[in-house]
């Protein structure tokens, strides 16, 4: 069958999610994209270009896939002659009603931040099958959507929560973990002779809702109680870089060995197989791709008991990984910089290998059949 994926975001993990099912599908998959610039307006304006596009190619699919980035009721509105029959699915990266946003944000501060979930709603409305990258992230989609329909002031229609619901699956992040086995180095780097201190591993985004703040305050205070530790930070900055990272870089500068983004692949592969402890802070993961990644290269997470880390860990083993405060989150870490020696205590690995294509890319092939 043919299979078109409609993402007017086409980068990061969006991009990487997008050729991974492309690359691993028995079915054929082509993606009609835009540059992943802009987001607010890419979810405003991105189904008006992606339409026009469409209409321009040959190419005839049996099934629509488009990611949350896309507002699809316009979409098929302006391509209704050739798409009215053709079945849809949508795919939840992430959605703009339980997703935090930074009180900063300007369109927080005018009030006019509604319409991008607005835009999630609908989509999810007129898709024929929802899928989420969580059972947390459907949870939460689900239960934000019946406080949000209640601000407006009649015909709020909220049996339309429960039609959402019954078209809704839950269907895993796929990710290339294969791409890490290829670059693990020969000898062990948290073994190698010389590696005396735990390095501790950031590398998510620099946003708002992966909570910095949070992160270097307990480095800061491992810091005054004379631990020895180094620390990589990674990840991507969008736009200005937030004032915590600068503040971090300055108290913490002869501790840190790397700061800023890998723009090379490899070279984000060998900070995670040369990191020991991962401290996770944030606000916001319906999944937590950098998460899984750093865990498959066995470096230890330190996850709050909250969002989808619950998800990610069997609940035997929460006791073990997940922190109930902060508190809890600065005696676990300093535990962990004490037992450097003893690292890591458990290996998720194999938990997490379920996320890589080879084992998730039959399901998603399966799923697309089922419905179309």
């Amino acid at each position: 069958m043919n299979i078109l994926i409609l993402e007017p975001y086409f980068t990061g993990s969006h991009r990487a999610w997008a050729q991974g099912y492309q690359k691993q599908s028995k079915h054929t998959v082509e993606i009609l994209s835009l540059s992943g610039n802009f987001w607010k307006w890419r979810m405003h304006g991105g189904a008006v270009s992606l339409a026009q596009n469409f209409l321009a190619t040959d190419f005839e699919p049996d099934l629509l896939l488009a990611t949350d980035m896309l507002d699809l009721t316009t979409f098929l509105s302006l391509t209704r002659h050739k798409t009215s029959r053709i079945p849809t699915a949508i795919y939840f990266h992430e959605n703009q009603l339980s997703y935090p946003w930074s009180p900063a944000d300007r369109d927080v501060m005018q009030k006019r931040d509604k319409h991008y979930g607005f835009i999630n709603y609908v989509s999810a409305l007129t898709a024929d099958v929802v899928f989420f990258n969580s059972k947390y992230h459907q949870d939460s989609f689900l239960d934000e959507l019946q406080r949000y329909l209640k601000h407006f002031p009649d015909h709020i229609d909220l049996e339309n929560i429960d039609r959402i619901k019954s078209t809704s699956k839950v269907l895993p992040l796929g990710l290339d973990l294969s791409r890490l086995d290829k670059l693990k180095p020969a000898l062990n780097p948290k073994l190698e002779t010389g590696h005396a201190k735990p390095l501790i591993l950031w590398n998510h985004r620099w946003e708002y809702d992966k909570n910095a703040g949070e992160f270097f305050k307990a480095l800061f205070l491992m810091a005054e109680k004379g631990l020895d530790f180094e620390i990589a930070i990674l990840g991507e900055a969008f736009s200005e870089k937030p004032e915590e990272f600068r503040l971090a870089k300055e108290k913490l500068a002869s501790r840190i060995i790397q700061f800023g983004y890998a723009n090379e692949f490899s070279e984000y592969a060998h900070w995670l197989w040369r990191a020991d402890i991962l401290p996770v802070t944030s606000n916001q993961d319906f999944f937590g791709a950098s998460v899984v990644e750093a865990i498959y290269c066995d470096c230890l997470p330190i996850l709050p008991a909250r969002l989808v880390y619950p998800e990610l860990v069997p609940a035997e083993l929460h006791d073990n990984y997940l922190y109930r405060n902060f508190d809890d989150l600065v005696t676990r870490l300093e535990q962990a910089i004490y037992d450097f020696d003893a690292l890591p205590s458990q290996s998720l690995r194999d938990i997490v290998k379920k996320f890589n294509w080879a084992s998730l890319v039959s399901d998603y092939d399966d799923e697309m059949e089922s419905f179309c």
